[in-house]
Formats: structure tokens, C-alpha cells, sequence
């Protein structure tokens, strides 16, 4: 990030009330007209401006006004910051090569069928191409229409794999998902619930029950001995 100075005219203001420095060398460090710095100080200008203190900030040091100061050609230096902000880069729009233009068509249409959970400004996204013709291709409309060829844009070097998942668990947070298709592992959940249930094996150490025992006596005494 570029060392600017803060509030120009602020820390004009500050330096011709509080230092012996010239016009053009408050000019020059606060990049200022000497005649506006002159208005300055003439209070013809700024009026209703508070001065700003660059030692405060950390942008000018002591020693470097008292150098100025005793040395009207000196040319006042910005101190390095302290702590450097990085510029923030706004994303632009995704370049496509020349040579791999006339296949965004193809991998247009190959999203919309295999995807269409996924929203216009995502395959923008992925492919960079405009809403209108993600439109067209899925409305058949498209001029060359006939002649697509569904294909898939990483094959094609459009997107990256990474980026083709990204956007496609964004499009499927909070939606349903498709029953899965062909063989597949079912869930150890399910497989628990599908196993039958296995007879369970009596142990010597089970209790007796004494009234079934009881009741299969008297009923053998009842019973009539066969001749």
C-alpha cells in the first residue's frame, strides 16, 4: 500500500500554526499550492478546519520538522507506518481465453442439465459468461443451439474442480438431496436396522420359572396313563 498522507489540509493547518517551516515545504509535504498554504496562514482559507498533528498520527517525527526547520530546502519525509494495511483487491470478472471461448456454450449447457440447482450468477461464476446467455442456452433459444455438445467445464479448463464443488454445496445447502443412484453403501444406521433379529440363546444361569414348572406337573398327574 502506497504511504499517502492523512487529511492533507488538516495537517497543513496544523503545520503553519505550530512550526517555523516554509509555505513551500508545508506545500510540497502536503501536496498544497504554496499561494493555498499562504491562504492558510492568512486565514483566508481552512477557516473551519482543525488542524491535525502528523506526530500524533505517526506520519512526520520531531527531528525531521526541526531539520526542516533549520534548512528551508530541506523536503520533509513521510515516516514509515507502523502497521501497513494491505489494499483491498476487488475480484474481477473471470477471464476466459480466446482459445476457450467458443466452448462456454457447451459447458453451459452441461452445468444446466447436471446442475440445476445451481443459480445464473454461479455458472457466471464458474464459466464467466453473462445471465442472458445462460438464459438462452437453457431455453433452447441460443443461435447455435442444435450444434451444443453438453461437456464438462473443468474437462474444458473453464473452472477448477474445487470451485465447481464450492458452488455446488452453496446451491445445495438446506434443499433435499437426490436418493443416490446404482450401487451404493447404505449408512451403518441402516444396515443395523435391516439385520433380522437373532433368537435369543437361554444360559444355564437364567432363572427357573417356578410356576410354569408347577403348572406342566399338575397337568402330566391329570392326564390319564395310556395302557
Amino acid at each position: 500500500m502506497a504511504n499517502t498522507l492523512l487529511m492533507p489540509k488538516a495537517t497543513a493547518v496544523w503545520l503553519v500554526d505550530n512550526t517555523g517551516l516554509s509555505f513551500e515545504q508545508i506545500a510540497m509535504f502536503c501536496g498544497l499550492h504554496p499561494l493555498e498554504v499562504k491562504a492558510i496562514a492568512d486565514g483566508e482559507s481552512a477557516q473551519g478546519i482543525k488542524g491535525m498533528d502528523p506526530i500524533m498520527t505517526g506520519q512526520l517525527t520531531r527531528e525531521e520538522i526541526a531539520k526542516g526547520e533549520g534548512d528551508h530546502n530541506h523536503r520533509l519525509h513521510l515516516s514509515d507506518p507502523k502497521v501497513r494495511v494491505p489494499e483491498s483487491k476487488r475480484k474481477a470478472p473471470r477471464y476466459t481465453p480466446l482459445s476457450k471461448r467458443q466452448d462456454r456454450p457447451n459447458a453451459i449447457l452441461w452445468l444446466v442439465r447436471n446442475h440445476p440447482e445451481l443459480k445464473d450468477a454461479q455458472i457466471s461464476r464458474l464459466v464467466g459468461t453473462t445471465k442472458s446467455t445462460i438464459e438462452q442456452i437453457r431455453d433452447r433459444k441460443h443461435w447455435n443451439a442444435p450444434n451444443l455438445v453438453p461437456m464438462d467445464p473443468v474437462t474444458l479448463g473453464l473452472c477448477s474442480q474445487i470451485d465447481l464443488d464450492i458452488e455446488v454445496n452453496r446451491a445445495s445447502k438446506g434443499k433435499e438431496q437426490p436418493a443416490p443412484v446404482g450401487d451404493t453403501l447404505l449408512p451403518a444406521a441402516l444396515t443395523e436396522r435391516l439385520q433380522p433379529e437373532q433368537p435369543k440363546v437361554k444360559s444355564d444361569d437364567d432363572e427357573l420359572d417356578a410356576d410354569a414348572v408347577f403348572a406342566k406337573l399338575s397337568a402330566l398327574k391329570g392326564k390319564p396313563e395310556e395302557e
